[in-house]
């Protein structure tokens, strides 16, 4: 008995001070810089997850919503810059609530445009338009002129997407007004770049150089490259579209060499396809293809790199899942020890007080507490076992999908060989060699078994999705289902039909087919249907 005691008492005094250990270490986090994590988001995505996710459970801790309210912008940030528009709104939404409730107009204007970008970026028009203007009313109502500015630009950009370019060059004006009465030159910078582009939509190429000149002048100043290098792709483009051809190639080999020079793999990869235009507009069709192969090359390149970043997220956020599982069994675990401890105080006391004549019942009652804990022991160790074979199970199968993509990669790479092979040699049967290849992609795409594998992982993303799918529809072949999730991953079209090994014009096919099945009522977003499913 005396055993029994002094063994619960020293579990007790081992979970005191792991408690204590753990609240000394949570009073000493604090809430991340802005700098810091905006830096991580953009360069590593998964640590940027981890310290945000601790930044948040202390802010909410503390009681602090300020904080927590940025933690969850930041997260919505993570997702943005990763593509996943969809859980960026959420997470800003989340901010939204905390601001609103806090009235702190500042940050939720800033939130606000946030959140449109996101409408924008995903193709929601009419929402990012919303945004964009509630919160210019609120950086009004502040007097914030920069706020205002930027707030003007961006509705300048929505109307320009939706090719109401009188609407557009409006605001654009009225952007430009607020920033030079700030000396924004940035920001002055970047709306000229916009005005360069309605005028270009316009085709008034005289107008469109014009501004993407000052715009390039005030970045030169100013040593900002990463700008530079997408308005001298602009510029390129405007001498292609006047017919001056030669200007276009000096100008946009010029931001080909400096995106290489700062490692710029999109705006590198953007230039080569200018190039390639710009060679078949000149009917030099050999480098035309050079360049065209060059773009492709390095498109495929970073797809590859983005798809293995969105899968490492996707396990981080998976891990942190079942870490956050253990940590809410290990507080339930403390809630029974204490009931425990509780337990036996008193049996000690009734001991004392009802002395020798109830001595054998507490020794029966005893008994039976000690075979309740030692089958609710065996029954916790049969679960923690049955946890731990689930997680490797799932480990298995998230370990033969990334198999899976570096067989395709290998196929890639293979395909790639193949036909420098085929450019290389002018003497070789290319017709059959050209047929080897395509039977090369027809035998990988028979070969292709691992749909199972992908469905189970973007099943425990979207959970019963495809349930609730076909209670619109019963009738969708596997090929459908495919692009259906492909869809719900706000994927954009180039990507799907690359990963479903189809052409653009099938790939409008196949929507307007699936439109038909889920009855779709015409003018309805297919790709906004399946983000509300």
């Amino acid at each position: 008995m005396k055993e029994r005691i002094l063994i619960k008492f020293s579990k007790v005094a081992q979970l005191l001070l792991v408690c204590f250990i753990f609240s000394i270490t949570s009073t000493r986090a604090q809430v991340i810089d802005k700098n810091t994590v905006d830096s991580l988001i953009k360069k590593d995505p998964d640590a940027a997850f981890v310290k945000i996710k601790k930044s948040l459970n202390w802010s909410l801790k503390q009681n602090d919503s300020i904080s927590a309210a940025f933690c969850y912008q930041y997260f919505g940030e993570l997702f943005y810059y990763q593509a996943a528009y969809i859980q960026a709104v959420k997470y800003y939404y989340k901010a939204d609530h905390i601001f609103r409730k806090s009235n702190d107009l500042r940050n939720l204007a800033e939130n606000l445009n946030k959140t449109g970008e996101a409408y924008y970026y995903s193709k929601q028009y009419g929402i990012s338009l919303r945004k964009f203007q509630e919160a210019l009313a609120i950086y009004k109502s502040l007097g914030d002129h920069k706020g205002i500015a930027d707030s003007y630009g961006l509705v300048g950009q929505t109307f320009e997407k939706s090719t109401k370019y009188d609407e557009a060059m409006k605001f654009q004006q009225l952007a430009l007004a607020e920033y030079e009465t700030v000396k924004d030159q940035t920001g002055i910078a970047k709306i000229y770049e916009n005005l360069g582009s309605i005028y270009e939509d316009k085709i008034q190429m005289d107008s469109a150089l014009k501004y993407y000149s000052l715009s390039l002048a005030l970045n030169k100043a100013s040593k900002n490259d990463i700008a530079q290098i997408e308005i001298i792709n602009n510029i390129g483009d405007v001498y292609r579209k006047t017919g001056r051809y030669k200007e276009a190639l000096a100008i946009t080999r010029e931001a080909g060499r400096l995106a290489i020079s700062m490692n710029d793999q999109y705006q590198l990869s953007s230039a080569y396809r200018d190039l390639s235009k710009n060679f078949d507009l000149m009917k030099k069709y050999d480098s035309a293809y050079h360049y065209s192969e060059l773009g492709r090359n390095i498109f495929l390149k970073i797809f590859t790199e983005d798809n293995n970043k969105q899968m490492a997220l996707l396990q981080t956020l998976f891990e942190l899942q079942q870490k956050d599982d253990a940590i809410s069994q290990f507080e339930n675990e403390k809630k029974a020890n204490r009931y425990i401890i509780a337990a036996t105080v008193l049996i000690i006391l009734l001991l004392v007080l009802l002395a020798a004549s109830i001595i054998s019942r507490q020794r029966l009652k005893i008994r039976n507490e000690q075979n309740l804990n030692e089958h609710n022991q065996a029954l916790y160790e049969a679960q923690k076992n049955g946890m731990e074979a689930d997680l490797e199970l799932k480990s298995k199968e998230l370990t033969t999908h990334t198999l899976h993509l570096i067989q395709k990669n290998q196929l890639l790479e293979q395909l790639k060989e193949k036909l420098n092979d085929v450019v290389k040699d002018d003497k070789r049967d290319q017709k059959k060699e050209l047929k080897q290849i395509i039977s090369l992609i027809s035998f990988n795409n028979n070969q292709d078994k691992n749909w199972n594998d992908f469905r189970i992982i973007f099943e425990r993303v979207h959970e019963n999705f495809f349930e609730r799918l076909k209670k619109h529809s019963s009738a969708l072949t596997a090929s459908e289902l495919r692009l259906v999730a492909l869809l719900k991953m706000n994927l954009g079209s180039a990507d799907i039909a690359t990963l479903l090994g189809i052409s653009q014009d099938s790939l409008r096919i196949s929507r307007y087919r699936l439109r038909k099945k889920l009855n779709l009522e015409e003018g309805e977003n297919l790709s906004a249907f399946l983000q509300r499913l």
